[in-house]
């Protein structure tokens, strides 16, 4: 039986929407936040076919897993969601996708969680060019790939010119936790041993000097790196870990702070054995910065006790991404919920918790 005109229509109205289209538009515009047919493109073209997986290819509005599967990583969910809102979009070592996975997948990791899944939602201001956003998926895609994780569902929002500042990401994250793993702060004990996986504060002044503000130049970049493996190794090699934390916004300084105050107990630190760049130092002394507040993206501080220390320490070293690990303290039980520095000189001085913002839009 021949095929009517009116069905040939809809035969060939179907399959095109059955079909990916590449945006042609060269600049976000609000039509791409409408709902319609121009966001459902840039989806498919920027989102679907760059974080292309079974789950997220499904385009429910949630996305589904397999409760036997997970059970059988561990016996816990871990779950966390963080907002990326960095400026410049790009920067020495990484980006705002590449920093958003990485991030979400840390925050993951140091809770002695295996990554798994995460939901990738974006706010877009009108006029972004899209070659721009196409970049930062290839980048979250490629970051995501390196920590075994799979990016399953999200959002897509447009808002009118000068409501934000070109692109902003949010991430939320779901892992396992492995049995037999409790990691908490409040499980830190005198005489533990304070360990970080390498130099602080190079995110932080990598951003800095990416912003043009100063008349700086330097090599520096940022540390921006997925901590899961090397976490993995340390909970394969000492699954006693007492607390485990990413030094992000606030820096070695505040997570510390955090540290003693949940336990009640007091951190005392050696200058000299705190890994940082002499190039980070400089810009520090020249602006007045403390390098003990600045932002990190790919630091991790562990509290262990001390006879497990120097295994942890060992294994740490052996990572790409522990190589320049060191032991930078201990805690004591004594002056409790403060974080104390021996200095270079034999002094010693009180490093508080950071209050107000030396580097606004820092990750």
């Amino acid at each position: 039986m021949p095929t009517s005109p009116q069905n040939k229509f809809f035969q060939k109205l179907k399959q095109n929407r059955k079909e990916r289209v590449q945006v042609t538009d060269t600049h976000i515009t609000l039509a791409h936040g409408s709902g319609g047919k121009a966001m459902r493109d840039l989806i498919d073209d920027i989102f679907i076919t760059t974080f292309n997986n079974p789950i997220l290819s499904q385009l429910e509005d949630q996305a589904s897993f397999n409760l036997a599967t997970l059970m059988q990583l561990g016996d816990r969910l871990a779950f966390t969601t963080d907002s990326y809102v960095v400026d410049p979009l790009f920067f020495p070592g990484s980006n705002i996708g590449e920093l958003a996975v990485n991030g979400t997948v840390n925050d993951l990791a140091v809770s002695g969680a295996k990554p798994l899944y995460l939901s990738c939602s974006v706010i877009l201001e009108e006029g972004l060019p899209v070659e721009t956003l196409r970049k930062v998926a290839q980048s979250m895609q490629i970051a995501a790939q390196k920590a075994d994780v799979q990016i399953v569902t999200g959002d897509t929002k447009v808002v009118h010119r000068g409501a934000a500042d070109k692109l902003f990401i949010n991430t939320t994250g779901i892992g396992v936790i492995r049995p037999n793993i409790c990691i908490s702060a409040s499980n830190i004990k005198p005489g533990d041993a304070i360990i970080i996986n390498g130099e602080i504060g190079n995110h932080g002044t990598a951003i800095l000097i990416a912003r043009g503000e100063l008349a700086l130049e330097s090599d520096i970049k940022s540390d921006c790196q997925p901590l899961h493996d090397l976490v993995a190794k340390i909970l394969d090699t000492c699954p006693e870990i007492h607390a485990m934390r990413d030094a992000t916004r606030g820096g070695l300084a505040t997570v510390l702070n955090e540290f003693a105050l949940t336990s009640n107990v007091g951190i005392r630190l050696e200058e000299e054995s705190i890994p940082i760049r002499e190039e980070v130092k400089g810009v520090c002394e020249i602006l007045g910065l403390e390098p003990f507040y600045l932002a990190n993206e790919g630091k991790l501080v562990v509290a262990v006790a001390r006879e497990n220390a120097d295994k942890v320490l060992s294994v740490m070293k052996s990572h790409p991404a522990g190589k320049n690990a060191a032991i930078i303290g201990q805690v004591t039980s004594s002056l409790q919920g403060i974080v104390s520095l021996k200095t270079s000189f034999g002094a010693e001085r009180i490093i508080d918790m950071l209050v107000g913002e030396q580097l606004p839009r820092i990750c």
